[in-house]
Protein backbone atom coordinates (compact mmCIF):
# COMPACT_ATOMS: atom_id res chain seq x y z
CA UNK A 1 0.00 0.00 0.00
CA UNK A 2 2.76 2.46 0.95
CA UNK A 3 4.65 1.73 -2.26
CA UNK A 4 1.53 2.55 -4.28
CA UNK A 5 1.07 5.83 -2.44
CA UNK A 6 4.74 6.79 -2.88
CA UNK A 7 4.72 5.93 -6.59
CA UNK A 8 1.56 7.94 -7.14
CA UNK A 9 2.87 10.93 -5.19
CA UNK A 10 6.17 10.99 -7.06
CA UNK A 11 4.50 10.57 -10.46
CA UNK A 12 6.10 7.20 -11.15
CA UNK A 13 2.85 5.32 -11.44
CA UNK A 14 -0.62 5.62 -12.94
CA UNK A 15 -2.85 7.39 -10.36
CA UNK A 16 -5.68 4.88 -10.86
CA UNK A 17 -3.47 1.81 -10.27
CA UNK A 18 -3.87 2.00 -6.50
CA UNK A 19 -7.64 2.31 -6.81
CA UNK A 20 -7.84 -0.68 -9.15
CA UNK A 21 -5.61 -2.78 -6.92
CA UNK A 22 -7.66 -2.01 -3.82
CA UNK A 23 -10.94 -2.58 -5.70
CA UNK A 24 -9.62 -5.96 -6.84
CA UNK A 25 -8.59 -6.89 -3.30
CA UNK A 26 -12.01 -5.96 -1.99
CA UNK A 27 -13.86 -8.03 -4.59
CA UNK A 28 -11.65 -11.05 -3.90
CA UNK A 29 -12.47 -10.80 -0.18
CA UNK A 30 -16.27 -10.58 -0.49
CA UNK A 31 -18.06 -12.39 2.34
CA UNK A 32 -21.61 -12.60 3.61
CA UNK A 33 -21.84 -9.80 6.17
CA UNK A 34 -23.73 -10.94 9.27
CA UNK A 35 -23.68 -7.39 10.64
CA UNK A 36 -25.70 -6.03 7.75
CA UNK A 37 -29.28 -7.07 7.08
CA UNK A 38 -31.75 -5.96 4.44
CA UNK A 39 -35.39 -5.61 5.47
CA UNK A 40 -37.38 -8.65 4.41
CA UNK A 41 -40.49 -7.24 2.72
CA UNK A 42 -41.25 -9.54 -0.20
CA UNK A 43 -43.58 -12.46 0.37
CA UNK A 44 -42.28 -14.30 -2.66
CA UNK A 45 -39.07 -14.64 -4.66
CA UNK A 46 -37.00 -11.59 -5.64
CA UNK A 47 -36.50 -11.30 -9.41
CA UNK A 48 -34.61 -8.06 -9.91
CA UNK A 49 -32.42 -5.46 -8.16
CA UNK A 50 -31.05 -2.08 -9.25
CA UNK A 51 -28.83 0.47 -7.46
CA UNK A 52 -29.04 4.08 -8.63
CA UNK A 53 -25.79 5.59 -9.90
CA UNK A 54 -26.34 9.21 -8.83
CA UNK A 55 -25.57 8.77 -5.11
CA UNK A 56 -25.23 4.99 -4.92
CA UNK A 57 -27.54 5.08 -1.92
CA UNK A 58 -30.92 3.70 -2.97
CA UNK A 59 -31.73 0.22 -4.24
CA UNK A 60 -34.87 -1.03 -5.99
CA UNK A 61 -36.20 -4.58 -5.76
CA UNK A 62 -39.04 -6.30 -7.57
CA UNK A 63 -40.59 -9.62 -6.62
CA UNK A 64 -42.84 -12.41 -7.80
CA UNK A 65 -45.51 -11.02 -5.47
CA UNK A 66 -45.77 -7.88 -7.64
CA UNK A 67 -44.31 -5.70 -4.87
CA UNK A 68 -41.65 -3.02 -5.47
CA UNK A 69 -39.42 -1.83 -2.61
CA UNK A 70 -36.93 1.06 -2.28
CA UNK A 71 -34.12 0.50 0.25
CA UNK A 72 -31.75 3.01 1.81
CA UNK A 73 -28.29 1.38 1.82
CA UNK A 74 -26.60 4.11 3.87
CA UNK A 75 -25.58 3.38 7.45
CA UNK A 76 -27.13 6.38 9.19
CA UNK A 77 -26.52 4.94 12.66
CA UNK A 78 -22.75 4.65 12.04
CA UNK A 79 -22.83 1.41 14.03
CA UNK A 80 -21.09 -1.77 12.80
CA UNK A 81 -24.37 -3.69 12.88
CA UNK A 82 -27.28 -2.16 10.99
CA UNK A 83 -30.22 -2.93 8.70
CA UNK A 84 -30.83 -1.43 5.27
CA UNK A 85 -34.32 -0.08 5.78
CA UNK A 86 -37.17 -0.20 3.29
CA UNK A 87 -38.15 3.46 2.99
CA UNK A 88 -40.89 3.09 0.33
CA UNK A 89 -43.02 0.18 -0.80
CA UNK A 90 -45.54 -0.30 -3.58
CA UNK A 91 -47.33 -3.10 -1.76
CA UNK A 92 -50.43 -5.20 -2.31
CA UNK A 93 -52.56 -2.54 -0.64
CA UNK A 94 -51.70 0.02 -3.31
CA UNK A 95 -54.15 0.31 -6.20
CA UNK A 96 -51.18 0.94 -8.53
CA UNK A 97 -49.34 -2.29 -7.66
CA UNK A 98 -48.53 -4.78 -10.41
CA UNK A 99 -51.01 -7.65 -10.44
CA UNK A 100 -48.39 -10.31 -11.21
CA UNK A 101 -44.65 -10.88 -10.94
CA UNK A 102 -42.33 -7.88 -11.43
CA UNK A 103 -39.53 -9.01 -13.76
CA UNK A 104 -37.37 -5.89 -14.10
CA UNK A 105 -36.88 -2.62 -12.23
CA UNK A 106 -34.55 0.19 -13.26
CA UNK A 107 -33.78 3.66 -11.97
CA UNK A 108 -33.82 6.48 -14.49
CA UNK A 109 -30.06 6.76 -15.20
CA UNK A 110 -29.82 10.53 -14.66
CA UNK A 111 -32.25 11.22 -11.83
CA UNK A 112 -33.57 9.29 -8.82
CA UNK A 113 -36.95 10.98 -9.15
CA UNK A 114 -38.15 8.29 -11.54
CA UNK A 115 -37.92 4.53 -12.02
CA UNK A 116 -39.45 1.97 -14.37
CA UNK A 117 -40.89 -1.49 -13.72
CA UNK A 118 -42.20 -4.23 -16.02
CA UNK A 119 -44.35 -7.19 -15.14
CA UNK A 120 -46.12 -10.36 -16.18
CA UNK A 121 -49.37 -8.37 -15.94
CA UNK A 122 -48.48 -7.14 -19.49
CA UNK A 123 -47.61 -3.61 -18.36
CA UNK A 124 -44.56 -1.40 -17.99
CA UNK A 125 -44.97 1.49 -15.55
CA UNK A 126 -42.97 4.69 -15.18
CA UNK A 127 -43.08 5.75 -11.53
CA UNK A 128 -42.73 9.09 -9.77
CA UNK A 129 -40.49 8.32 -6.78
CA UNK A 130 -42.03 11.07 -4.63
CA UNK A 131 -45.65 10.00 -4.99
CA UNK A 132 -45.12 6.31 -5.83
CA UNK A 133 -47.73 6.67 -8.54
CA UNK A 134 -47.32 5.80 -12.23
CA UNK A 135 -46.64 8.85 -14.39
CA UNK A 136 -47.00 6.70 -17.50
CA UNK A 137 -48.16 3.17 -18.25
CA UNK A 138 -47.54 1.06 -21.35
CA UNK A 139 -49.82 -1.87 -22.20
CA UNK A 140 -48.60 -4.90 -24.17
CA UNK A 141 -50.23 -7.99 -25.65
CA UNK A 142 -48.13 -10.47 -23.66
CA UNK A 143 -45.95 -10.89 -20.57
CA UNK A 144 -43.16 -8.35 -20.27
CA UNK A 145 -39.87 -10.09 -19.49
CA UNK A 146 -37.46 -7.18 -19.51
CA UNK A 147 -36.79 -3.55 -20.33
CA UNK A 148 -33.71 -1.34 -20.38
CA UNK A 149 -32.90 2.34 -20.78
CA UNK A 150 -29.54 3.51 -22.15
CA UNK A 151 -27.16 4.49 -19.31
CA UNK A 152 -25.18 6.88 -21.54
CA UNK A 153 -27.71 8.56 -23.86
CA UNK A 154 -27.53 12.33 -23.32
CA UNK A 155 -28.61 15.43 -25.20
CA UNK A 156 -25.22 16.07 -26.83
CA UNK A 157 -26.56 15.13 -30.28
CA UNK A 158 -29.87 14.79 -32.09
CA UNK A 159 -29.77 10.99 -31.88
CA UNK A 160 -28.83 11.04 -28.20
CA UNK A 161 -31.59 13.55 -27.46
CA UNK A 162 -34.09 11.13 -28.96
CA UNK A 163 -32.69 8.04 -27.24
CA UNK A 164 -32.29 9.47 -23.72
CA UNK A 165 -35.99 8.81 -23.09
CA UNK A 166 -36.29 5.54 -25.05
CA UNK A 167 -36.80 2.13 -23.44
CA UNK A 168 -36.17 -1.18 -25.18
CA UNK A 169 -38.77 -3.74 -24.13
CA UNK A 170 -38.76 -7.53 -24.44
CA UNK A 171 -42.07 -9.38 -24.29
CA UNK A 172 -43.64 -12.69 -25.25
CA UNK A 173 -43.84 -11.27 -28.77
CA UNK A 174 -40.67 -11.91 -30.86
CA UNK A 175 -40.53 -8.23 -31.82
CA UNK A 176 -38.38 -5.89 -29.72
CA UNK A 177 -40.30 -2.70 -29.01
CA UNK A 178 -38.87 0.77 -28.42
CA UNK A 179 -41.03 3.02 -26.23
CA UNK A 180 -40.64 6.79 -25.78
CA UNK A 181 -41.22 8.17 -22.29
CA UNK A 182 -41.88 11.68 -23.57
CA UNK A 183 -44.71 10.85 -25.91
CA UNK A 184 -45.91 7.74 -24.10
CA UNK A 185 -45.96 5.79 -27.35
CA UNK A 186 -44.09 3.01 -29.14
CA UNK A 187 -41.82 4.55 -31.73
CA UNK A 188 -40.14 1.57 -33.39
CA UNK A 189 -40.19 -2.22 -33.70
CA UNK A 190 -37.10 -4.41 -34.26
CA UNK A 191 -37.92 -7.62 -36.12
CA UNK A 192 -35.67 -10.66 -36.50
CA UNK A 193 -36.13 -12.96 -33.52
CA UNK A 194 -38.43 -15.99 -33.67
CA UNK A 195 -39.13 -16.44 -29.99
CA UNK A 196 -39.83 -14.59 -26.74
CA UNK A 197 -37.39 -11.79 -25.86
CA UNK A 198 -35.85 -12.62 -22.48
CA UNK A 199 -33.17 -9.93 -22.21
CA UNK A 200 -32.38 -6.51 -23.72
CA UNK A 201 -29.30 -4.37 -23.03
CA UNK A 202 -28.10 -1.02 -24.34
CA UNK A 203 -24.36 -0.61 -24.80
CA UNK A 204 -22.64 1.58 -22.17
CA UNK A 205 -20.24 2.72 -24.91
CA UNK A 206 -22.52 3.68 -27.81
CA UNK A 207 -26.01 5.01 -27.10
CA UNK A 208 -27.43 3.60 -30.36
CA UNK A 209 -26.25 -0.01 -29.95
CA UNK A 210 -28.69 -2.54 -28.48
CA UNK A 211 -28.27 -6.27 -27.72
CA UNK A 212 -31.24 -8.63 -27.47
CA UNK A 213 -31.55 -12.30 -26.45
CA UNK A 214 -34.36 -14.72 -27.17
CA UNK A 215 -35.71 -18.22 -26.69
CA UNK A 216 -34.70 -18.87 -30.33
CA UNK A 217 -31.08 -19.37 -29.08
CA UNK A 218 -29.95 -16.16 -30.77
CA UNK A 219 -28.40 -12.89 -29.66
CA UNK A 220 -28.76 -9.98 -32.05
CA UNK A 221 -26.90 -6.66 -32.08
CA UNK A 222 -28.84 -3.66 -33.42
CA UNK A 223 -28.02 -0.13 -34.52
CA UNK A 224 -31.35 1.56 -33.82
CA UNK A 225 -30.49 4.42 -36.18
CA UNK A 226 -30.87 2.03 -39.10
CA UNK A 227 -34.24 1.16 -40.55
CA UNK A 228 -33.03 -2.26 -41.71
CA UNK A 229 -32.47 -5.41 -39.63
CA UNK A 230 -29.85 -6.19 -37.01
CA UNK A 231 -26.15 -5.46 -37.53
CA UNK A 232 -25.23 -9.09 -36.92
CA UNK A 233 -26.21 -12.23 -35.04
CA UNK A 234 -23.74 -13.78 -32.61
CA UNK A 235 -22.44 -17.20 -33.69
CA UNK A 236 -20.92 -19.49 -31.07
CA UNK A 237 -18.86 -21.23 -33.80
CA UNK A 238 -17.56 -17.98 -35.33
CA UNK A 239 -18.85 -18.91 -38.78
CA UNK A 240 -17.32 -22.40 -38.93
CA UNK A 241 -20.22 -24.30 -40.47
CA UNK A 242 -18.37 -27.63 -40.31
CA UNK A 243 -18.96 -27.74 -36.54
CA UNK A 244 -22.68 -27.20 -36.52
CA UNK A 245 -25.89 -28.47 -38.10
CA UNK A 246 -27.88 -26.22 -40.39
CA UNK A 247 -30.51 -25.66 -37.65
CA UNK A 248 -27.93 -24.22 -35.25
CA UNK A 249 -26.23 -21.74 -37.61
CA UNK A 250 -25.79 -18.29 -36.06
CA UNK A 251 -26.92 -19.40 -32.61
CA UNK A 252 -25.27 -18.04 -29.47
CA UNK A 253 -26.32 -21.00 -27.29
CA UNK A 254 -27.82 -24.47 -27.64
CA UNK A 255 -30.92 -23.42 -25.72
CA UNK A 256 -32.80 -20.37 -24.53
CA UNK A 257 -30.62 -17.27 -24.10
CA UNK A 258 -31.92 -15.64 -20.92
CA UNK A 259 -29.21 -13.21 -19.80
CA UNK A 260 -27.08 -10.40 -21.26
CA UNK A 261 -24.58 -8.03 -19.66
CA UNK A 262 -22.09 -5.61 -21.20
CA UNK A 263 -18.74 -4.94 -19.54
CA UNK A 264 -18.34 -1.43 -18.12
CA UNK A 265 -16.32 -0.26 -21.14
CA UNK A 266 -18.81 -1.75 -23.59
CA UNK A 267 -16.11 -3.65 -25.49
CA UNK A 268 -17.43 -7.08 -24.55
CA UNK A 269 -20.83 -8.69 -24.06
CA UNK A 270 -21.65 -11.66 -21.83
CA UNK A 271 -24.53 -14.05 -22.49
CA UNK A 272 -25.99 -16.93 -20.47
CA UNK A 273 -28.20 -19.76 -21.70
CA UNK A 274 -30.11 -22.80 -20.51
CA UNK A 275 -27.37 -24.96 -22.06
CA UNK A 276 -25.47 -24.17 -18.82
CA UNK A 277 -22.93 -22.06 -20.66
CA UNK A 278 -21.78 -18.45 -20.37
CA UNK A 279 -20.00 -16.85 -23.32
CA UNK A 280 -17.93 -13.70 -23.77
CA UNK A 281 -18.25 -11.84 -27.08
CA UNK A 282 -16.41 -9.00 -28.76
CA UNK A 283 -19.27 -6.51 -29.02
CA UNK A 284 -17.72 -4.73 -32.00
CA UNK A 285 -17.15 -7.74 -34.26
CA UNK A 286 -19.50 -10.33 -32.72
CA UNK A 287 -16.64 -12.79 -32.34
CA UNK A 288 -16.86 -15.50 -29.68
CA UNK A 289 -13.72 -15.04 -27.56
CA UNK A 290 -13.92 -18.76 -26.59
CA UNK A 291 -13.31 -18.08 -22.89
CA UNK A 292 -14.25 -21.29 -21.09
CA UNK A 293 -16.22 -20.72 -17.89
CA UNK A 294 -17.12 -24.39 -17.55
CA UNK A 295 -20.61 -25.42 -16.55
CA UNK A 296 -22.70 -22.50 -15.32
CA UNK A 297 -25.91 -23.99 -13.93
CA UNK A 298 -28.88 -22.07 -15.33
CA UNK A 299 -32.32 -23.36 -14.37
CA UNK A 300 -34.20 -20.11 -14.91
CA UNK A 301 -37.11 -20.21 -17.33
CA UNK A 302 -37.23 -16.41 -17.36
CA UNK A 303 -34.55 -13.72 -17.53
CA UNK A 304 -31.39 -14.15 -15.44
CA UNK A 305 -29.92 -10.97 -13.96
CA UNK A 306 -26.16 -11.14 -13.52
CA UNK A 307 -23.51 -8.42 -13.32
CA UNK A 308 -19.86 -7.49 -13.91
CA UNK A 309 -17.46 -5.67 -11.59
CA UNK A 310 -16.23 -2.16 -12.41
CA UNK A 311 -12.88 -0.55 -11.66
CA UNK A 312 -11.00 -3.81 -10.99
CA UNK A 313 -7.97 -5.29 -12.73
CA UNK A 314 -8.81 -7.93 -13.81
CA UNK A 315 -12.62 -7.66 -13.89
CA UNK A 316 -14.98 -10.30 -12.46
CA UNK A 317 -18.39 -11.73 -13.35
CA UNK A 318 -21.07 -12.46 -10.72
CA UNK A 319 -23.68 -14.92 -11.96
CA UNK A 320 -26.46 -16.76 -10.08
CA UNK A 321 -25.74 -20.48 -10.02
CA UNK A 322 -28.36 -22.51 -8.17
CA UNK A 323 -28.53 -21.29 -4.58
CA UNK A 324 -25.11 -19.61 -4.87
CA UNK A 325 -23.48 -16.75 -6.74
CA UNK A 326 -20.48 -17.84 -8.82
CA UNK A 327 -17.58 -15.40 -9.24
CA UNK A 328 -15.50 -15.83 -12.41
CA UNK A 329 -12.51 -14.06 -13.86
CA UNK A 330 -13.94 -12.18 -16.85
CA UNK A 331 -11.17 -12.94 -19.35
CA UNK A 332 -9.62 -16.03 -17.77
CA UNK A 333 -12.85 -17.99 -17.20
CA UNK A 334 -11.47 -19.16 -13.84
CA UNK A 335 -13.98 -19.86 -11.08
CA UNK A 336 -12.71 -17.64 -8.25
CA UNK A 337 -15.23 -18.56 -5.56
CA UNK A 338 -18.85 -19.47 -4.82
CA UNK A 339 -20.80 -17.13 -2.55
CA UNK A 340 -23.13 -19.35 -0.52
CA UNK A 341 -25.82 -18.08 1.83
CA UNK A 342 -29.23 -18.36 0.14
CA UNK A 343 -31.59 -21.23 0.95
CA UNK A 344 -33.10 -21.39 -2.53
CA UNK A 345 -32.21 -20.44 -6.10
CA UNK A 346 -30.68 -17.00 -6.71
CA UNK A 347 -32.34 -15.04 -9.54
CA UNK A 348 -30.51 -11.71 -9.53
CA UNK A 349 -27.44 -9.91 -8.25
CA UNK A 350 -26.26 -6.29 -8.41
CA UNK A 351 -22.73 -4.92 -7.96
CA UNK A 352 -22.13 -1.63 -6.13
CA UNK A 353 -19.08 -0.06 -7.84
CA UNK A 354 -18.54 2.64 -5.21
CA UNK A 355 -17.92 0.19 -2.37
CA UNK A 356 -17.24 -3.07 -4.28
CA UNK A 357 -20.22 -4.70 -2.57
CA UNK A 358 -22.66 -7.22 -4.00
CA UNK A 359 -26.37 -7.66 -3.32
CA UNK A 360 -28.22 -10.83 -4.33
CA UNK A 361 -31.88 -11.81 -4.30
CA UNK A 362 -33.47 -15.23 -4.54
CA UNK A 363 -36.53 -17.39 -4.24
CA UNK A 364 -36.02 -17.55 -0.46
CA UNK A 365 -37.35 -13.94 -0.33
CA UNK A 366 -34.03 -12.68 1.08
CA UNK A 367 -31.65 -9.98 -0.15
CA UNK A 368 -28.12 -10.72 1.06
CA UNK A 369 -25.25 -8.22 1.33
CA UNK A 370 -21.77 -9.45 0.36
CA UNK A 371 -19.19 -7.03 1.77
CA UNK A 372 -15.37 -6.91 1.47
CA UNK A 373 -13.38 -8.03 4.49
CA UNK A 374 -11.46 -5.14 6.06
CA UNK A 375 -7.68 -5.08 5.66
CA UNK A 376 -5.79 -6.41 8.66
CA UNK A 377 -3.44 -3.83 10.26
CA UNK A 378 -0.45 -6.16 9.96
CA UNK A 379 -0.58 -6.55 6.16
CA UNK A 380 1.33 -3.36 5.39
CA UNK A 381 4.06 -4.26 7.90
CA UNK A 382 4.48 -7.70 6.34
CA UNK A 383 4.76 -6.19 2.85
CA UNK A 384 7.30 -3.61 4.03
CA UNK A 385 9.42 -6.25 5.79
CA UNK A 386 9.41 -8.52 2.74
CA UNK A 387 10.66 -5.66 0.52
CA UNK A 388 13.48 -4.94 2.99
CA UNK A 389 14.74 -8.48 2.69
CA UNK A 390 12.99 -9.84 5.73
CA UNK A 391 11.10 -13.10 5.99
CA UNK A 392 8.89 -13.61 2.93
CA UNK A 393 5.24 -13.61 3.97
CA UNK A 394 2.85 -16.12 2.45
CA UNK A 395 0.78 -14.31 -0.14
CA UNK A 396 -2.48 -15.50 -1.59
CA UNK A 397 -1.82 -16.05 -5.34
CA UNK A 398 -5.08 -14.26 -6.14
CA UNK A 399 -3.59 -11.03 -4.72
CA UNK A 400 -0.06 -11.47 -6.06
CA UNK A 401 -0.48 -9.60 -9.35
CA UNK A 402 -2.40 -6.76 -7.80
CA UNK A 403 -0.02 -6.00 -4.93
CA UNK A 404 3.43 -7.32 -5.77
CA UNK A 405 6.10 -4.93 -7.06
CA UNK A 406 9.56 -5.42 -8.52
CA UNK A 407 10.63 -1.89 -7.67
CA UNK A 408 13.54 -1.50 -5.26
Amino acid sequence: MLSFLYARQSGLDDPVRLRRAESTRRVLSLKLNHNRDVDRIHGNGINTLDIEVIDGRYMLSGGSDGVIVIYDLENNSKKPQYTCKAICTVGRSSRHVHKFSVETVQWYPHDTGMFVSSSFDKTMKVWDTETLKPAEEFQFDGNVYCHHMSPVARRHSLVAALLCSVLAVGTKDPKVQLCDLKSGSRIHILQGHRGEILSVRWSPRYDHILATASTDSRVRIWDVRRASGSLFTLDQHNGDKSKVSSEAVNTAHNGRVNGLCFTADGLHLLSTGTDDRMRLWNSGTGENTLVNYGKVVNESRKGLKFTVSRGCSPEFVFVPCGSSVAVYGLHSGELITMLRGHYNNVDCCEFHPDYQELYSGGKDCNILAWVPVLRQPGIEDDETNSKRGGTQAAINPAFEDAWSSDED
